[in-house]
């Protein structure tokens, strides 16, 4: 099989295994380790997570994934977080009252959404931002969530070294950000591999940014 070589980091999540079975239907060639030298040689980086923000950082951390995104970014090479795999690329998650360290590659906390009904269960519609790479060519559509805590604001401060963020939103009792794309830092707080061929396409989107 051709295409881009990707990792789905084994550090014990929940969906790993679906998460790479989604990124190999989308045309890459997909490996599941958390090996150092394959995170780092491979050309994406895939980050899945399920469950508390405090248990995903303590199963992150023994395979120092903040090492390993670490450097991959320094190279400018991708890396996608996928649900909790999102929210941990920021600097705290606050889960029924424990404030956890994410790994602060982006500032801000996770918190819990003010709304009627949790978690955030289903299919929603998203804000994708206008030059959005990820969601290019897919409009009106809908993608899985399956979450009650997400990041409520964007409080980066831009360079004009490098190009702007784009911010995507959605909204369940209060409007939560849904995707970001940072250089090669990008991330969901949906599941693409939950999301049916809207997903599908979100994920070979990716793929062509590597």
């Amino acid at each position: 099989m051709t295409g881009p070589s990707v990792v789905v980091l084994d550090y014990g999540s929940g969906n790993i295994h679906s998460a790479a079975k989604a990124v190999e239907a989308a045309g890459a060639r997909v490996e599941v380790t958390a090996a150092r030298d394959r995170v780092i040689a491979a050309d994406g980086l895939v980050v899945p997570g399920v469950g508390a923000f405090s248990a995903v950082m303590e199963q992150l951390d023994a395979v120092r994934a903040h090492e390993l995104i670490g450097r991959r970014l320094s190279g400018g090479r991708g890396v996608l977080g996928i649900c909790v795999g999102m929210q941990v690329l920021f600097e705290h998650g606050v889960e029924r009252g424990i404030d956890t360290a994410g790994m602060g590659e982006w500032p801000g906390s996770v918190t819990r959404l003010r709304a009627d009904v949790l978690p955030h269960m289903g299919w929603n519609t998203v804000e994708a931002a206008p030059d959005s790479r990820l969601f290019d060519g897919i409009r009106d559509e809908r993608f899985y969530f399956v979450h009650s805590y997400a990041a409520h604001e964007w409080t980066l401060q831009a360079d004009p070294q490098f190009p702007q963020p784009r911010l995507t939103w959605a909204r369940h009792g209060e409007r939560f950000l849904a995707a970001v794309e940072n250089g090669p830092l990008m991330a969901t707080q949906f599941h693409p591999e939950k999301s049916g061929q809207p997903g599908i396409r979100l994920l070979r989107n990716w793929l062509a940014t590597l």
